[in-house]
């Protein structure tokens, strides 16, 4: 998914000093035009920008999108530095992106898309989509890493029985059987969990990550923390096992996690770097590559099959784009 704002936010993100417990509360973005999809962001925020190497997460729906105007439509968009992971909770999505991958996403399934050097893809919600409900995320990548080849994994993540939770891997690993396929470039975990009204699920996790739980229905207790609907509860590094507990209705939560990325980075628009004068560049060969020129060439390619124009990138702020530490 891009991120649509006209105005989007210098956001240079560095990692905090480990703690105990911290509820990161949504805030409502519009995506788009006049029928704005509306999400719900919980990361990154002022009080934390990143969750191990996780950098944004967007959560959205339940939607009725009968009316196709309703629908997702992301036009092919950029992306640089980083790795895109899609998950629904209902609905179907299309994705196609300049590697030359096409697919869909269900639920139950995750498209992860390696962005490195450079890449565009669209996403668009799929005609017999009727409600649309998941999550997007970023995952920063490793200055080591950042400039891989881009490529696109698809895969299933099946269910595994933790405690009363019905768990769903779909990157890293939690526990000795649930495990993810794809490839991640630092320690990671990405997990819907399900748990019924009453439910109790000790995890086994790695204690040198930290972790956070994003609530879509009901409210938890993790470990011993309420952490109502919609919000975002974070864990430091430090514990070997994790509690989660449902209140009097079920829950549906996705965990993410990951050893702190131990590195700043500037996240503008849809682009991960290291500086203002990278950003800039990124900005001027999208718009000069793509936007003026259509070339299928270069470091962002082109997307085949999609009918319509591609996002320009909005104006960079009228000041440097800098760490503050």
């Amino acid at each position: 998914m891009s991120n649509l704002e006209t105005e989007p936010a210098e956001v240079v993100c560095d990692d905090q000093a480990p703690g105990g417990f911290e509820l990161l509360e949504p805030r409502e973005v519009p995506l788009g035009g006049p029928r704005a999809m509306i999400v719900r962001r919980t990361l990154p925020q002022r009080a934390r920008s990143l969750i191990g190497a996780w950098c944004f997460v967007d959560h959205y729906g339940p939607d009725d999108v009968t009316d196709r105007d309703a629908g997702m439509v992301v036009p092919p968009h950029p992306h640089t530095g980083l790795q895109t992971v899609s998950w629904l909770f209902e609905g179907e999505i299309e994705h196609r992106d300049s590697s030359g991958a096409h697919a869909h996403v269900r639920p139950g399934e995750v498209n992860l898309m390696t962005a490195g050097s450079g890449i565009q893809h669209s996403e668009v919600s799929t005609t017999a989509t009727r409600r649309l409900h998941g999550a997007q995320l970023w995952i920063a990548l490793p200055d080591r890493d950042r400039h891989t080849a881009p490529f696109f994994e698809h895969a299933a993540a099946e269910p595994r029985s933790i405690g009363d939770a019905t768990v769903r891997v779909f990157l890293g690993t939690l526990g000795e059987d649930a495990a993810s396929p794809l490839r991640t470039f630092s320690p990671l975990l990405g997990a819907q969990l399900d748990l019924p009204a009453g439910g109790i699920a000790d995890l086994p996790v790695d204690p040198a990550f930290e972790h956070g739980l994003l609530l879509d229905a009901g409210t938890a207790l993790l470990d011993g923390h309420s952490v109502p609907a919609a919000h975002l509860g974070y864990l430091g590094p430090g514990r070997s096992t994790m509690r989660i507990e449902a209140g009097e209705q079920p829950v549906r939560a996705l965990l993410i996690g990951g050893v702190p990325l131990g590195e700043p980075i500037v996240m503008w628009w849809n682009f991960i770097g290291r500086s203002h004068d990278e950003i800039e560049a990124y900005r001027a060969q999208w718009q000069a590559d793509v936007i003026e020129n259509g070339a299928a060439t270069g470091r962002f390619g082109r997307v085949d099959g999609y009918d319509g124009a591609p996002l320009p990138a909005p104006a960079l702020p009228g000041v440097r784009l800098k760490p503050r530490e």
